[in-house]
């Protein structure tokens, strides 16, 4: 026996976008399909196609719900059915959940670990299709001072010199930092040339007095933390 169920004069719309949205009320967002949810998002389809169906087709266009977020504005605007007005919600709703997933560290958080770190970098980093190379400020009792991006790499390897990445340290009068940056493959070993780049940092660091305590490596699939792995000091 099915439950007869009448939708609220409230939730009264085109069907398109009411029957995602009477599902979330009566069964919750996690309940609901990826396509279900975009369509939420787009509220409206275009000429002769309902939400649900431009969210259905953009999902098989782009190949599912994970690529979303590797898009920006103008891939999105150049969907079937989606415009500029669409396009900006859905980053937006995009950017919102990356930073409620992530756990950021703000001015006076204390770092306790390497797990510290990539919660507050992997929702920003874990998509990127380029390398970006950041710096922890820390103060005598290892509390954020500031986070400063060093620089943005190619596909392969970030461009980092120990000028770039001790200049604001020694500008905020940091006692120590920590280095961090994102593996775009997924994987957080590290490579040869990170682990050159780790030593000749721990090295500039110890001659201008401020002391690197890790080099934290943020992927899809984890981290490396170098003081975690007895490397930062060989």
């Amino acid at each position: 026996m099915h439950e007869s169920f009448a939708p609220p004069a409230s939730l009264a719309g085109p069907v398109s976008f009411d029957a995602p949205l009477l599902r979330l009320e009566r069964l919750g967002a996690a309940c609901l399909r990826d396509a279900e949810l975009l369509a939420l998002i787009l509220r409206s389809g275009s000429r002769g196609c309902a939400a649900l169906d431009v969210a259905e087709a953009s999902l098989k266009r782009i190949g599912g719900c994970p690529e979303l977020v590797r898009m920006g504005y103008h891939d999105l605007c150049a969907l079937p059915g989606i415009g500029p007005a669409k396009a900006a919600a859905l980053l937006a709703a995009l950017e919102l959940g990356q930073r409620v997933a992530g756990v950021r560290l703000l001015p006076g958080s204390a770092i306790r670990g390497p797990e510290d770190v990539y919660r507050h970098f992997h929702g920003r980093l874990r998509t990127a299709d380029r390398e970006a190379f950041f710096v922890l400020l820390l103060d005598g009792r290892q509390r954020i001072r500031r986070e400063v991006q060093v620089s943005v790499g190619t596909l392969t390897a970030s461009l980092v010199h120990p000028r770039e990445v001790f200049r604001e340290a020694i500008r905020e009068s940091a006692a120590a930092l920590v280095l961090v940056h994102n593996h775009p493959s997924g994987d957080p070993c590290p490579s040869r040339e990170d682990r050159e780049v780790t030593r000749r940092l721990v090295e500039a660091g110890r001659v201008v007095g401020i002391e690197v305590v890790d080099h934290v490596v943020v992927a899809e699939r984890g981290f490396f933390s170098f003081e975690a792995a007895g490397d930062l000091h060989p």
